[in-house]
């Protein structure tokens, strides 16, 4: 593990841990005990939004015979898996996606191609999505003068999404290409070599609009999925919330969230957006802080089962690949 990473997970942990205990951590605990069996009804809810997802990435694989949505499901998955439970920026994930896909006979490129262009779409939406959080903001009653802020989260969001799309359809792997042949040509890193074509299988997928927009509106669906699961969680919390609120710390949460995507798992950055953005709303830091938390039990019970599935799914590859010679 990187120092990095270490050390990201480390302050991160700390600001959690402080923002609990500093919080009322006892009020906290009661508000998730309150909660009781309806915080698995709220991970239930999840698993739609996980099928959307799928289909968003789906609509962006270009082969005679795509994938299978259930393999494709359980892809997804292990990527949400790796992203909220393991000490990396939560888009390692997309690459642990990308290498299972092309284990399963899908070439690199285009694995790597449609994940890398589906991370942009699904950041695009996730922009559109806060935009309809910040138009109701302004449309509505809220506490406090967080206009500004709400609206500088998006546009760095907005940036940030913008700026990675028309980077990969006007060329960036056309860049990284050289360098990756450059590591392919050892005996270690050969396997690189079947990214030749990388940027040539990204701006194609661009080139088709039809397959941009399915993917876009289907992620788009996936995220207004995480307001519902958002609202029912502060229903069984008792916290008196409406749709429109829902929608709004959804979608500024989220962008929070991708602000910092360099952070393992947002840790402390995901709870100190929720105690801002709950107080527009006049939600107490407890209760906002216990919806915080029911997010992360549910990253953890999704989580783990996916992090077993990705291993057995290597497990078989490799039992698979050294049989392969022995059947020859």
């Amino acid at each position: 593990m990187k120092r990095s990473a270490i050390l990201g997970i480390l302050i991160g942990l700390g600001v959690a841990i402080t923002l609990l205990v500093s919080n009322n951590i006892a009020g906290i605990a009661q508000a998730l005990l309150g909660a009781g069996w309806g915080i698995l009804f709220v991970v239930a809810l999840h698993l739609p939004q996980t099928l959307f997802s799928t289909l968003g990435w789906r609509a962006l694989i270009d082969e005679a015979k795509p994938p299978k949505l259930w393999l494709l499901y359980r892809l997804r998955w292990v990527r949400e898996s790796a992203n909220a439970l393991l000490p990396v920026a939560q888009i390692g994930g997309d690459f642990v996606r990308a290498r299972l896909l092309a284990q399963r006979g899908t070439p690199l490129r285009l694995a790597v191609g449609s994940c890398m262009v589906d991370l942009s779409i699904e950041m695009a939406a996730q922009i559109v999505f806060t935009l309809l959080g910040v138009g109701l903001l302004l449309w509505g009653p809220h506490m406090g003068n967080v206009i500004p802020l709400a609206i500088g989260t998006t546009a760095a969001g907005g940036l940030i999404a913008v700026s990675f799309m028309a980077s990969q359809r006007y060329g960036l792997f056309k860049v990284v290409e050289p360098l990756i042949a450059r590591f392919a040509g050892g005996e270690k890193w050969a396997f690189l070599g079947e990214l030749t074509g990388l940027n040539e299988a990204v701006v194609a997928i661009y080139r088709q609009p039809r397959r941009v927009w399915t993917s876009g509106g289907h992620h788009l669906i996936s995220w207004a999925l995480g307001a519902v699961e958002t609202l029912v969680a502060m229903k069984i919390l008792g916290i008196d919330a409406t749709l429109r609120e829902a929608v709004i710390i959804e979608g500024l949460g989220q962008a929070v969230r991708g602000l910092a995507f360099f952070v393992p798992a947002a840790l402390g950055v995901q709870e100190g957006g929720y105690l801002l953005i709950c107080a527009m709303f006049g939600i107490s830091p407890q209760d906002a802080l216990a919806l915080s938390l029911i997010r992360r039990i549910r990253e953890l019970l999704l989580g783990v089962p996916g992090l077993i599935l990705w291993h057995r799914m290597e497990s078989r590859h490799r039992h698979l690949a050294a049989g392969a010679p022995k059947a020859a």
